[in-house]
């Protein structure tokens, strides 16, 4: 049950010992799979390759800007998010497959607030050889547990435009929670965007992290690297 306070009135729990927590700086998070780095300018050019070719528009419908046509457009992009006072961009670099060694993606911690200990993942941008891997899915799982574990943060939040239907379904793969939709939130690319919410606590990390890690176990896959088990049978 809730608390009540002297004045009669509902309050939250007591966060035992809270203060305020550090801000994510440049670190590099290696897993089995994947390298999470920095992005710096050495990455634009393999990126360039992983997501401006000729098939790939439909990996910048729900980016703020559309797919740059040459690698001075991406360039500008990316050097943007490199120089953000706020924000924070890696590049994901699988140690695996066609695309080893290679920058295939990038994520960035935004709305980043220390005195709370929330954090988002956003402006995920994976090329067609990184979706739907172990590696995708562990580089997530890094960005996760450097901020509950390492920073201890209390709130991880996921956010896209509600129309993105394989964005929605990957965050709840991951252990996401929906919180709801901020309509009218936005304007990208000149169209509307209603904004869907969701989170993982840091009371909830806990069993998130344990289903990750079981999910990417070596022994859940087989010699062609396809699952045993899925990853919602481990959050279930």
């Amino acid at each position: 049950m809730p608390e009540l306070n002297a004045s009669g009135q509902y309050v939250g729990d007591v966060v035992p010992g809270w203060e305020t927590r550090p801000a994510p700086e440049p670190v590099t998070l290696a897993g089995r799979y994947v390298r999470v780095v920095p992005l710096s300018s050495v990455h634009y050019a393999d990126l360039f390759a992983a997501v401006c070719g000729p098939d790939d528009d439909g990996l910048w419908t729900y980016r703020p800007v559309a797919k740059p046509t040459s690698l001075a457009d991406l360039w500008m992009h990316l050097a943007g998010l490199v120089d953000s006072p706020v924000d924070l961009t890696f590049a994901l670099v699988p140690l695996e497959g066609e695309s080893a060694n290679h920058a295939h993606g990038i994520a960035s911690y935004m709305r980043v607030d220390p005195g709370t200990g929330q954090v988002e993942v956003a402006g995920i941008l994976l090329g067609r050889t990184l979706q739907r891997t172990r590696a995708a899915t562990e580089a997530i799982h890094l960005l996760m547990r450097h901020a509950f574990d390492d920073l201890g943060y209390r709130r991880f939040e996921w956010k896209c435009d509600s129309l993105n239907e394989p964005t929605r379904r990957a965050a709840r793969r991951l252990g996401f929670v929906y919180e709801g939709r901020f309509r009218n939130h936005m304007v990208t690319q000149g169209r509307n965007r209603d904004t869907d919410w969701f989170s993982v606590t840091a009371e909830e990390w806990p069993h998130v992290s344990a289903a990750h890690q079981a999910w990417l176990d070596p022994g859940n896959f087989d010699e062609a690297e396809r699952q045993r088990a899925r990853l919602s049978d481990f959050l279930a």
